[in-house]
Order: C-alpha cells, then structure tokens, then sequence
C-alpha cells in the first residue's frame, strides 16, 4: 500500500487561503484526472468541501509523489505553488488512512462530530469511479471510511456535540426559560452559511423565530441557506439572505445574533453592537464593570486617625492598608503597635524598634496563627459593601460559537446586552460530556486503521496465491493429459476418480502454506511473503500481474462486479 494524501484545511490554513484555492466540480475532476495522468500515481480522488481540499493517491514514489500532488494542488487551484506549500499537509500510508477515518467520524471537522462529511466523502469516491480513477485502494479506502463514520456514530455519542453546543449557547441565552417560549416570535440574524451556521438557523427555525436572516461572505452560499430554511417542511419561517456590509443596518432590527465564521478577525465589535443597540432603545448602552473585578473601595481612617502609630511611609508602593493586604511591607514591630493602638494599650516604639529577628519572628508566627484560625487579619474599618446595580433586561442576545471569536469579548460590558460565547459555554460547562465520546471515536479509529491495514497487507498476497493455484491446476491437468495418453482404456468414472484424487493431493499441499502466507502477509513487515512465494514456486511475474490487473479492472468498473 502506497497510499499519499495532500491536502489543506482549515486547521492548517487561513480561511481566506481556502476560499482562493476552492474548487469547483469540474476543476475537481480534472485535477484526479490530471494526478492519474502524472507518473507517480496510479489512483487519485479529490475531497473538497468548504473547510477543506484533499488530493488522495496510490503513488510508487512518496518524495516524487508528495511534489507532484502538491504541484497539481496548486495549479488547478490558482495558487501559486510557494504560496501554498505552507499551508499543505503530508499524510502517508497508514497515517493516511487514519486522516481519512478520522475525518469520515467528524474528528477533524470545524464542528467535532458533524455528519456532513460522511455525503462528501461518498459524493467524492462516486466521481472517482465515473471518472475511473478509483482502484482497487481507493475504492476499499473509501468505502470503510464511510463505513467507519457510520459506525462512530451509531456506537457513540460524537453527533450530539455540535447539536449540544448550539442547544447549550440557546439555552445559555434564554437564562432559564425555555428555548422555544423564548425565541417564539424574535428576529434573528445568523453570520456565516457553514455548518454551525447552518445548524443554528435550523434550530432556531423549530424553535419558532419569525424571521431569520443570513450573512455570509458567498452570497450564494446565504442564499441557498435560506432558501432551505424557507423550503423546510417542518417549519415556517421567514428566512432572507443578505451581504455583510448590510449587517450593521441588521443589528438595528434583530433580536438575536448568532455568528460562526472562519474569520481570523473580529466581525462585530463592541462599536458596532452598541451603535445598534442605540437605535433600538435610544440611548447609547452604559459600559458596566468588567465582571469579576473588585471595586475600588472607600478611603479608610487606618493610618490617619489621631495617635495612630501606622507608618504609612513604610508601605511599599501599590499594596493596600485594609484588609488581607495589611502586612504587606511592613515589619513584626509595626503590626504590634498597631495592634495594640486598636485594643487600647499603648506600645513604645523605640522600645519594639529594639527587638530583634526572634521576636519578629515570634510575632509573624502569632500573627499567622490568628490568620488561620480568624481567616484575615483584624482591621481598624472595614469598607461598606458596594452594591452593584441591577442589569438591565438585555434587548440583544448574541451567540459566538467561532474560535477564534467573532465578536468582540468587550460587549460583555455593555448594557442591555447578553453574549454568550465559547469562553462562557466552557465555564457554564461543569464537565466535558463529549470528552468520553471524542475518546471512544479516537479508539474505533485506531481499530479500524489496523483492521485495513492488515486486509490491504493481506490482499496483496492474493493475486500471487491465485497465481500459485492456477500453476498447481495447470500441473493436475497436464498430468492427467499425459495419463490418458499412457492408458488409453481408462473408463471415465476410474478417470474422474483419479483426477478427482489427484486434485485433492494438490490442495491439501497448498492449503495450510496459503492460509499461513495470507496470515504472515497480514502483519507488519509481510510484503515480503509475496516475494518469498514467487521465488520458491518460480512463479511466472505476467501471470500474478495479469491476476491483479483483472482485479483492479473490477474495482474501477463497479458496475461489472456482482451484487453485493
């Protein structure tokens, strides 16, 4: 097996990199076909989706391979070649099959677990063998990805989780309420046609929004998205598509946002939502403390009141004088004045300037006591608590489910306005519930990948063994040929018996050492069985090439194999 994928995708290139090297239909064909055309391939099939352009080979050379895949990526994609070569990966072999197997079960996708992939690798091998590009590799490869994706989904759970993450964003935005009663009636504004995208404006449809509008840098591709959402039998919604320069004037009319992008930079920032947030309630929205952080607190008396012995001047720069902070900077003789100036007695300074590190000692050893027993230490006022104003009711909910994010972190500040984003579902969150499902894939993976791996390794032995019983065959009929020459006055029933007999002593021969090379071949490192029986045998190499261009025939032919 010399299987050699090159390709790019949205983990390795940026989205505007894709976008130039898209290809559509034709260009797709072309290019498996010019890759078959080339020397070192002898099967080639594209995968190209919106995340991701993949060139699969059965090549003879991997360096030569590896140049010319990646030369023909570039040329039929416009991008020149330096360009785009940053951006490629390599996979080889058994790690290409893993890519493929990883990508058929959504590991690899924009949306871990989405099942969209499985129909474009189907769409994709179905065109590799109208084209008849697709051999007897590619067709085996294929065919068990698809069926390695069918699998990982039905055995776990991994196609909830972009179900999950866009119900848990809703819900998250609802703050309680049922997703359904409150989207019943709300405008929504959907930025970007992928499929995240795709799978919120769809929830959001059977939740009951009343309109859905959809912003995408391909018009065609908002287009045909809501041409779906309006065409959809179990829903009626209005749905309309716009350009992203129209999404500001949007924001002036939607309830709800939700954006999912490719964009490597911002798409709405906080300018923008509070710019629409003001025309909807007439007032610019009011920047609200960044959550989490503590308030300045009152001036304290600690230090300024008459005949108090705090040394201010001994407070290093920046450290507080209330509270946990009150130690800082100063030494054991310092606190004890201050101590005891807070219980009513008195202490001499110069006579505790006198102490030395033992008796510092001692006091920070009391003094730590107290912390862990009284968990801070005592303060002469303690600051009012601050009591935060209530938030307004929001007017704007907004879902970024983009990494990197879409929107801008700062509109967590702004009034009249709820985001949720994936920072805040991941803090929602208490645990991971797709981690178990995303391992147990990750394993099925691995299984599967060695599974193919030995039945390629195995069925590379085939047309050798095949050839090795055609000779034995060859042997029983020449054999009996010249018997009947010797003894002409044989009967047909004593001469089946003994063709028959003869047959059986072949097979017995051959059995156990066929069966065995098949398992031998099976194993890492057991190509070299092939060799081993070729030689031993001396069998002819027309014979075992001709067995595996007749089965390579029916691989790209498919139409000329029997039922399945």
């Amino acid at each position: 097996m010399s299987l050699l994928v090159v390709g790019l995708s949205h983990r390795s290139a940026p989205v505007s990199v894709l976008e130039r090297a898209s290809l559509n239909q034709d260009a797709r064909i072309k290019l498996a076909q010019d890759t078959v055309a080339a020397e070192p391939a002898a099967e080639a099939a594209v995968l190209a989706t919106c995340n991701r352009i993949e060139l699969y080979a059965d090549v003879d050379k991997f360096h030569a391979g590896v140049a010319e895949l990646s030369t023909l990526l570039a040329q039929h994609s416009g991008v020149g070649l330096e360009e785009l070569t940053p951006y490629l990966y390599v996979h080889y072999e058994d790690r290409a099959v893993h890519h493929l197997f990883s990508v058929a079960c959504g590991l690899d996708s924009m949306v871990v677990g989405e099942g969209q992939i499985l129909g474009q690798i189907k769409d994709s091998l179905a065109r590799a063998q109208e084209m008849h590009t697709a051999g007897r590799l590619l067709n085996d490869l294929f065919q068990q990805a698809l069926r390695v994706g069918k699998r990982a989904h039905s055995e776990t759970g991994i196609d909830r989780a972009g179900q999950s993450l866009v119900t848990f964003g809703l819900e998250q935005l609802a703050l309680g309420t049922a997703v359904e009663s409150w989207a019943r009636d709300k405008k929504a504004l959907v930025i970007g046609a992928g499929s995240m995208s795709s799978l919120a404006a769809a929830t959001l449809a059977r939740s009951g929004v009343a309109e859905i509008v959809v912003a995408n840098r391909t018009q065609e591709r908002a287009e045909r998205l809501a041409q779906i959402l309006t065409e959809g039998d179990d829903t009626d919604v209005r749905a309309r598509a716009i350009p992203m320069d129209a999404v500001a004037d949007e924001l002036t009319r939607a309830d709800v946002v939700v954006s999912c992008t490719g964009a490597t930079g911002l798409v709405l920032t906080a300018d923008v939502i509070a710019a629409g947030v003001e025309s909807r309630t007439g007032e610019p929205p009011a920047t609200e403390p960044v959550p989490g952080a503590e308030a300045v607190p009152p001036p304290t008396s600690v230090g300024t009141e008459e005949g108090c012995p705090l040394d201010l001047s001994a407070v290093q720069p920046g450290f507080s004088v209330m509270g946990e902070a009150a130690v800082a900077g100063m030494d054991a003789a310092t606190l004890e004045q201050h101590a005891a100036w807070v219980a009513g007695g008195t202490v001499d300074r110069r006579e505790a300037g006198r102490r030395g590190p033992e008796a510092d000692a001692e006091l920070i050893g009391a003094l730590a006591a107290t912390v862990s027993s009284a968990g801070r230490i005592p303060e002469l006022r303690r600051p009012e608590p601050v009591a935060e104003p209530p938030r307004p009711e929001p007017v704007l909910f907004l879902l970024d489910l983009a990494m990197p994010r879409d929107i801008d972190a700062a509109v967590h500040r702004l009034a009249g306005v709820r985001l949720v984003d994936i920072e805040s579902l991941a803090e929602a969150s208490a645990d991971a519930p797709m981690a178990a499902d995303v391992d147990q894939v990750r394993r099925i993976v691995s299984d599967e990948v060695a599974a193919f791996g030995a039945a390629q390794r195995a069925a590379h032995i085939t047309p050798t063994v095949v050839a090795l019983r055609t000779m034995a065959a060859d042997v029983v009929a020449g054999e009996i040929a010249r018997l009947e020459g010797r003894l002409p006055g044989l009967d047909d029933k004593h001469r089946a018996e003994i063709t028959q007999t003869v047959r059986r002593v072949v097979d017995k021969l051959l059995h156990a050492p066929t069966v065995r090379v098949k398992q031998l071949a099976a194993e890492p490192g057991g190509a070299g069985y092939a060799d081993a029986l070729r030689t031993l045998f001396d069998l002819d190499p027309e014979t075992v090439a001709s067995v595996s261009r007749a089965e390579e025939s029916t691989e790209k032919n498919p139409e000329n194999r029997g039922p399945a």
